[in-house]
């Protein structure tokens, strides 16, 4: 949840807030596609870079992929590998997209370690693509994606040892130091020795253990208040407080419970007239700090319209999980976030998710200390979100794509709570009175304990869940 109606991007350890490119030197070369995976499947990879010198503030790489088949291709299935020299063992990036014809959106770009490193390269940067990016037909490309990345302390780069790195690539050409994908199959490019982009060794396991510690809740439950809602270890939310618009309250009798498909599903409604004292948010909450790392997951509906009145307030719709900062800048707080805001919101105009995470933070003067990602386009419907936590980074998932990933620097030091809130930022500049409602809807939660699981592998761990009739499940010990 977001603490201030300003949403700061600062970094502890940041001191730019802008990069300036700088321009540097290496030689192309001609592409050469690897053996397709299928009769008719083909791709090839045009790069170039903006920042053309032997040092530089952030790295941009900058890509065409063209369909060089005969068979239309899902974007979502293709996957991209820039190779790079770390500048220190101990460096981490950041990845952003300044513009796309595809969308910002619709494009990922994480970072891998390789399991065999050379003089040029021992870490990429995998960009990828979410459904919302769509297709190629053959002999179309993607157009433009103006891409970047950097050292998360903004220290300088250099890129004269960096494999994939051209400097004289100041115009789109075919390039083959760069690696292109289609559903795992190598199509285009030439990896650094012994780092064939199949099987990378940053993904998780497989086979996960079937043992570890689970929270399951399928909230199927009758009311509010419910009594199997808190001998099940949740809160529904009446105590007074933050966030939200000044003179709102949180209101239990706003959470219900309704049979959709089948399932039991939790609704956490929040209204307005327009005023603080008129407005009504819903937040539940677990009782106990018990989780850290591992999975979580939720499947949750968004929704861009009120149940009914008029549109417009600056609503945020949540999954998130937290602990209590126990003073300014505490360096033990921790806060992962799931936000969505459909009628747009600190300073954004349109609809926005942003997955957040966070180290710490200072309520006046305000400082926040966090690194996020952001889509924006419209959420609104059903989603799986997965947020999975281990001892090297955090990665949010949403709708089973890689959304973001985030740096080791926010991982938490403490146990956090499960949270589900619906709240307002302010009114949006809607002045009318007449009363008005936003739904958030909950299917399920999900976490198992010190597990990195797929979203696939928690699609089946549900679906075994609810084939065995289970409808809560806590098997996690108390911290």
């Amino acid at each position: 949840m977001r603490h201030d109606t300003r949403f700061a991007k600062t970094r502890l350890r940041a001191a730019a807030s802008a990069a300036v490119a700088v321009a540097l030197g290496a030689a192309a070369l001609t592409a050469m596609p690897s053996t397709a995976s299928a009769a008719g499947d083909g791709l090839s990879v045009q790069y170039r870079t903006s920042a053309t010198g032997a040092t530089a503030d952030q790295s941009e790489p900058w890509f065409k992929v063209k369909n060089t088949g005969s068979t239309t291709v899902q974007l979502a299935n293709v996957k991209l590998r820039y190779y790079f020299k770390a500048d220190s063992a101990s460096a981490s990036y950041r990845f952003a997209c300044s513009w796309a014809v595809k969308g910002c959106a619709n494009i990922t770009g994480t970072f891998g370690t390789l399991a065999n490193p050379t003089a040029t390269a021992d870490r990429y940067l995998e960009i990828g693509f979410t459904s919302g990016a769509g297709t190629l037909a053959p002999g179309t490309d993607t157009s433009d994606m103006q891409l970047r990345f950097y050292q998360s302390t903004w220290q300088t780069l250099n890129q004269s040892d960096d494999y994939s790195f051209g400097a004289s690539q100041t115009s789109y050409a075919d390039w083959s130091k760069v690696t292109a994908q289609l559903s795992g199959a190598t199509l285009w490019g030439t990896a650094p020795a012994g780092n064939d982009p199949t099987n990378p060794p940053t993904d998780p396991p497989t086979d996960p253990p079937a043992t570890g510690a689970t929270l399951f809740d399928d909230f199927n439950y009758s009311a509010y208040n419910d009594p199997k809602i808190a001998a099940h270890g949740w809160s529904v939310r009446s105590t007074s407080g933050g966030p939200g618009v000044s003179g709102a309250t949180w209101a239990p009798e706003n959470v219900t419970f309704a049979s959709t498909s089948g399932n039991s599903v939790m609704n956490l409604e929040t209204s307005t007239s327009g005023t603080g004292e008129s407005t009504k948010q819903t937040e539940v909450v677990t009782n106990t700090r018990k989780f850290k790392n591992g999975t979580y997951a939720a499947r949750v509906k968004f929704n861009d319209a009120p149940k009914y009145g008029p549109d417009g307030d600056h609503l945020v719709q949540t999954f998130f999980t937290i602990n209590d900062l126990t003073a300014p800048m505490a360096d033990d707080y921790s806060e992962y976030d799931f936000e969505y805001l459909p009628n747009g919101g600190w300073g954004e105009t349109s609809n926005i998710l942003y997955t957040t995470s966070w180290e710490t933070y200072q309520a006046d003067p305000w400082v926040a200390v966090n690194q996020h990602t952001e889509g924006r386009q419209s959420y609104n419907g059903w989603h799986d979100l997965v947020l999975t936590i281990d001892n090297n980074n955090i990665k949010y998932y949403i709708d089973g794509q890689l959304f973001g990933t985030h740096d080791a620097a926010y991982l938490p030091e403490r146990p956090m709570s499960i949270n589900f809130n619906q709240w307002l930022i302010d009114f949006g500049g809607l002045t009318s009175s007449t009363a008005r409602a936003y739904d958030e809807q909950v299917d399920y939660v999900l976490h198992v304990k010190d597990q990195v699981l797929t979203p696939a592998q928690v699609a089946a761990k549900v679906a075994a869940y609810r084939g065995a009739g289970t409808t809560f499940e806590d098997t996690v010990p108390s911290s």
